[in-house]
């Protein structure tokens, strides 16, 4: 072998070590070619609890849905983190005789992705909305609109629930003496560090924050006890920014978003502007639901009831302040929760007036969105993500 032979494969080896690697396949088997979705519901003459379909993340194609658990207006869902159960609100006026409604716990089966109930406790306040499990998986907080309080249910080893160790009532009312005559706890959310709960409450124009100990199953009001929102807006779900340092809540009587600055070691929000939701005024009959923050942090999204549209927004990573970019009609009625899959690839919008589930793709670039196809739903509520084991 020569020895300008050998140098120059010398010099093809050093380069080969400079070249960038080869881009990741799209067949990567580290990520799901589908998602399991489940769809919280109002049971009535065509539901009986909550359904799951399967999103083919290739397509965007989604299955027509199958029962997965019984239960009684489950309106509300949250997945435990480790995927084995399932959280869900029962959203009636009555349990066992007192003021209440029903939180259930069901397992997962994570061959079928069917559920088994397990047991089933008092939200301690009634017509529970809204529900998340903590980071940690020890705890399931509940928001009650009718009875305007939050309360935490500490999970055991077992996905099984234990009566209320952390309760909170809300008082006072609002300028909207109909809408506002008392409060209405509308949502629960926690910070990334599982240190601060935010409760919005429609009826006190307020995000009202409290310090939690997942170890105690404890909501202890925080200095400041709430930020609040302009008079008559009627927070209602809340969202976070995934750096942590901005945070959104959507108000449904003044179709408006106010955006937040978020001080994470003080748990703090200070008001950085409020923008409405829609084209035009707001006409009778108009409401906002849900808010998300796409999981780059690029875009945020809110949904329309009566205009019947997601309104789309660009997030200035410097500011947290939203531009408006646009509306795009959810081809259905009354649009309550929607969701964006944790690939970033689509969002799912539940139309609970006309019985459906819209699919759109997300444009990478602007956040604009692209009809993919419909299926039919019961009263759907609330669409939550799980990607079924390999």
């Amino acid at each position: 072998m020569s020895s300008t032979f050998v140098s120059l494969l010398v010099l093809l080896l050093a380069a080969a070590l400079l070249l960038p690697a080869a881009p990741v396949s799209a067949a990567d088997p580290a990520k799901p070619d589908k998602l399991w979705v489940y769809f919280g519901t109002y049971t009535g003459k065509k539901s009986k609890g909550i359904y799951r379909s399967e999103l083919d993340l290739a397509t965007g194609k989604l299955t027509a849905p199958v029962l997965a658990g019984e239960a009684v207006n489950p309106s509300f869902l949250a997945l435990h983190p480790g995927g084995r159960f399932l959280y869900a609100v029962g959203e009636v006026a009555k349990f066992k005789g007192e003021s209440a409604g029903g939180v259930v716990a069901f397992a997962l089966d994570p061959k079928t992705g069917d559920l088994t109930a397990l047991n089933q406790q008092s939200s301690r306040g009634g017509g529970p909305c809204h529900i998340v499990v903590d980071a940690q998986g020890r705890n399931a907080l509940v928001a009650n609109y009718g009875g305007g309080s939050v309360a935490a249910l500490p999970i055991g080893a077992d996905g099984k629930l234990a009566p209320a160790t952390g309760f909170a009532q809300h008082k006072g009312s609002g300028v909207n003496k109909q809408r506002q005559e008392g409060p209405h706890a509308h949502s629960i959310n926690l910070d990334a560090a599982n240190r601060f709960a935010f409760a919005a409450d429609l009826g006190l124009d307020k995000v009202l924050v409290y310090r939690f100990d997942p170890a105690k199953g404890t909501l202890t009001p925080h200095d400041p006890p709430a930020a609040p929102v302009p008079p008559g807006s009627g927070p209602r779900h809340f969202a976070f920014h995934p750096s942590g340092k901005f945070a959104y809540v959507i108000n449904e009587m003044l179709c408006t978003v106010t955006a937040f600055a978020y001080d994470p070691a003080k748990g703090t929000l200070k008001e950085l502007q409020t923008i409405t939701t829609l084209p035009h005024e707001v006409k009778p009959g108009y409401s906002t639901a849900e808010v998300v923050v796409h999981p780059s942090g690029k875009f945020l999204y809110g949904s329309n009831r009566g205009h019947d549209s997601i309104a789309i927004f660009t997030i200035d990573p410097a500011t947290g302040l939203l531009t408006p970019a646009g509306h795009e009609p959810t081809r259905g009625k009354t649009p309550r929760n929607f969701n964006v899959d944790p690939t970033g690839t689509y969002l799912l919008a539940a139309n609970q007036g006309s019985d459906t589930v819209s699919v759109f793709r997300i444009d990478p670039a602007t956040g604009k969105l692209g009809f993919v196809g419909q299926t039919e739903v019961p009263a759907p509520v609330c669409v939550k993500f799980l990607a079924p084991p390999k």
